[in-house]
């Protein structure tokens, strides 16, 4: 099964809706990460996968993670 190629999610600040698109940062089955941004200017980060993979890629706070193996 292919991941969602975007998600919907309210924005913590203003809570209007923001699109979240999957990233091509990641080529392994590990982690599906996604990144928007909402019309406020806050970014909205979301992932999908391996739960370790995914804790990583949320703390990380910059669109520069790699999921290494």
């Amino acid at each position: 099964m292919k991941p969602a190629r975007t998600l919907t999610f309210k924005c913590a600040q203003c809570a209007k809706n923001v699109t979240v698109y999957l990233q091509k940062v990641s080529a392994c089955s590990h982690i599906q990460p996604y990144q928007g941004i909402c019309g406020c200017g806050e970014v909205r980060r979301h992932a999908t996968g391996n739960p370790d993979a995914v804790k990583s890629f949320l703390e990380s706070g910059d669109g520069n993670w790699h999921h290494h193996h």
